[in-house]
């Protein structure tokens, strides 16, 4: 269910989807693969928009998926992709041939990702399979109504949830499948994602990939 994917370092993750190679955030990329058909951005932190990273995945016929709000920051890489397509919270696309929505990431008591700023996770629909992407966020009424049979959930703490509060919401939205992202380099230590695994519950399957 998940060999298709890879958590490369941080929240930046690699998806081989029926429809293409997908990024969500890429950071420190190693090489030039030049692989991406689709390129996907939670926010314009530089931990997760990265143009150096962009343009190290990027193709001719790349379509990279940005915040309307990230317009001009966007532009820097434009020369390097095909398309940009602008999404906000709450929406749903489709971007080469994938279904793609959009989920509202934000901070409850912290000011680093304020619900103001619009900031999204994505949930990505790969045959009968929906992977959900949480971007910087911490448990709130949004995510708790996702539904899918993955989930990718940052668990560093700080910046978003910590490993308690990621099996919270894990253990809410019931997924076949989490994934622990966001600990381990940038924020948060190397254990976070075994402390997560050790607080979801059955029937959910942890599967460390950092």
């Amino acid at each position: 269910m998940t060999e298709n994917i890879k958590v490369l370092i941080h929240s930046s993750i690699r998806i081989e989807t029926e429809k293409g190679i997908v990024y969500i955030d890429p950071f420190k990329i190693e090489g030039t693969p030049e692989d991406a058909d689709i390129i996907l951005i939670t926010h314009d932190h530089y931990d997760h928009f990265s143009p150096d990273d962009i343009v190290k995945i990027a193709k001719e016929d790349t379509v990279m998926a940005v915040l309307e709000k990230m317009t001009d920051k966007a532009s820097i890489v434009g020369n390097n992709i095909a398309s940009t397509v602008m999404v906000e919270p709450g929406g749903s696309y489709e971007i080469r041939g994938l279904k793609v929505e959009t989920v509202p990431s934000y901070n409850i008591l912290k000011p680093f990702h304020p619900k103001s700023a619009r900031w999204v996770g994505y949930i990505l629909q790969d045959k009968d399979e929906r992977i959900y992407i949480a971007g910087d966020t911490d448990l709130n009424e949004d995510i708790m109504k996702v539904s899918c049979d993955i989930a990718l959930v940052p668990v560093g703490g700080t910046y978003t949830m910590n490993p308690k509060t990621a099996a919270n919401l894990v253990n809410m939205i019931n997924p076949k499948v989490a994934i622990p992202t966001h600990y381990g380099s940038v924020v948060g230590s190397a254990e976070d994602g075994e402390k997560f695994a050790k607080l979801v519950n059955d029937p959910v399957k942890v599967e460390i990939l950092l």
